[in-house]
């Protein structure tokens, strides 16, 4: 069965194309990969998973529920999948033991008891057991990525969604996620789609890795048919290869970043 399947997705903003005909399959249980240079549209694709953003043609459907033809399809994605963003995004005011409950503290359905066993599994799953009453600011990036993923997992959801898991932590921190991504969904024979740049992490936890490029995937193998690829732009872009001349558009989009960084440190410098 496949619990996400999108068709001929067409999605634009503006002037700009974002999606032009895009076709995804992901597969009861499996584990697959979007990879794809920075401004293809991969989180704009996690969009429209959740029903965040509506395809302008093509189709959507989760959990075998066509997303804006189905009335039921937003409820059931609601209840039954679940986001690791790519800054953990956890609640600074709430605890670590509130942040993983955060989805029965609200919907109610468990008593505190059971709550307090499920937090103390979900910690233990991600390694950090006794860490209930710690706070975000009181956790290093990697371990607020742990509490984001034992948030997660609280839900008991059928589809996880993870926007750049290993951004920002280092070589070992990385493969900690990766172990653990890879326990969670044995544990609860989950799907998962998972975005990234990381291609370590990306055969590590791969069962499918997909390549999004201008608006299409234009590949999809397991890991080894990515790293034996003859397609010219997934060999460039698994190997960290240059793939020509900067384009004036990705010019443009360096210098406003630049500017904006620029513009930041001198707010702080007063």
């Amino acid at each position: 069965m496949n619990m996400i399947e999108i068709r001929d997705l067409w999605k634009s903003f503006g002037p700009k194309e974002i999606f032009t005909g895009l076709n995804l399959t992901v597969e009861q249980g499996e584990s697959h990969v979007v990879i794809g240079r920075s401004g293809e549209g991969k989180s704009v694709l996690l969009k429209h998973i959740t029903g965040l953003l509506r395809p302008d043609k093509g189709t959507v459907t989760v959990g075998g529920r066509t997303m804006w033809s189905d009335k039921e399809a937003l409820k059931w994605v609601r209840k039954n999948v679940a986001m690791v963003f790519q800054m953990a995004a956890l609640f600074d005011s709430l605890t670590v033991y509130e942040n993983v409950a955060f989805f029965w503290l609200e919907n109610g359905g468990k008593t505190m008891g059971e709550l307090d066993s499920m937090v103390a599994e979900l910690l233990d799953l991600v390694d950090l057991p006794n860490t209930e009453h710690l706070y975000p600011a009181e956790l290093s990036g990697g371990m607020r990525k742990r509490v984001g993923l034992a948030r997660a997992l609280a839900c008991d959801p059928e589809i996880i969604l993870y926007d750049e898991p290993t951004t920002g932590l280092d070589p070992v921190t990385s493969e900690v996620i990766n172990q653990l991504m890879i326990r969670a969904r044995e544990r609860q024979n989950m799907s998962s789609v998972i975005i990234t740049h990381d291609m370590k992490s990306a055969y590590a936890v791969g069962d499918r890795i997909s390549m999004l490029y201008e608006g299409r995937i234009i590949f999809s193998g397991t890991p080894d048919e990515v790293k034996t690829s003859d397609n010219e732009i997934v060999h460039q872009f698994v190997n960290g290869l240059a793939q020509g001349p900067i384009t004036a558009e990705e010019d443009h989009q360096v210098k406003t970043r630049v500017s904006m960084v620029v513009d930041r440190s001198k707010l702080h410098l007063g």
